[in-house]
């Protein structure tokens, strides 16, 4: 199974130079996890960046993985896994959803750097 950070589908989606990193795990559609708050940072930076009509179909490409909402259980475990890493929410929420359903993790956010069930590569600065 895998998770793709929001900084991976914002990279992928605009074809970044690290586009190809995450291409594998995205394009793997029946192992594809997606935590519901990914939707919302990945909305809410393509409408931000470009229009609601655009957003939309990046969400709509998310959609065919399994998204997976965020309950009591799992906010609770995002928030041990906030205070254990010192990760702001969203982030927490992310891995804790990893975690519970034994996922790999994509990533290029720094946060994640060291942290044991991620993939991740250092975003390149254009």
């Amino acid at each position: 199974m895998n998770i793709v950070d929001s900084c991976g589908w914002l990279e992928y989606f605009a074809d970044g130079p690290n586009a190809d990193f995450f291409s594998p795990a995205i394009e793997d559609i029946p192992n594809l996890i997606i935590p519901s708050i990914s939707l919302y940072e990945v909305f809410k930076r393509i409408l931000q960046q470009r229009n609601e009509g655009d957003a939309l179909q990046a969400i709509a490409v998310m959609a065919q993985g399994k998204v997976i909402e965020l309950d009591a259980p799992l906010a609770l475990n995002a928030a041990k896994l906030s205070a254990e890493h010192g990760l702001p929410m969203a982030d927490s929420i992310i891995l804790a959803t990893s975690r519970s359903f034994d996922a790999v993790l994509w990533t290029q956010d720094s946060n994640f750097k060291n942290i044991e069930g991620v993939r991740y590569i250092e975003k390149v600065l254009l």
